[in-house]
């Protein structure tokens, strides 16, 4: 598993960010304090606070370059 900080703080970089990592197989945590929702959720994102950074769970071993490409634009 990999942990990374991004920031989602408009609706179109949390439309786009769901669009992105829905074409992977894993699985996505996004972890705000002690809340933790399925990244894929585009509801469960809108729960959280978004006014600041919040961790990604990446459930991977191995292929994370692709993976980082793709999040690049929302890296904190």
């Amino acid at each position: 598993m990999k942990t990374v900080q991004i920031s989602l703080n408009s609706i179109d970089k949390v439309k786009a960010f769901v669009n992105a990592i829905t074409q992977f197989d894993f699985d996505f945590d996004l972890i705000s304090g002690r809340y933790v929702i399925d990244a894929k959720s585009i509801m469960g994102i809108f729960s959280l606070d978004l006014s600041k950074p919040i961790d990604l769970a990446i459930h991977v071993e191995s292929n994370t370059d692709e993976i980082m490409e793709v999040l690049k634009p929302y890296l904190v």
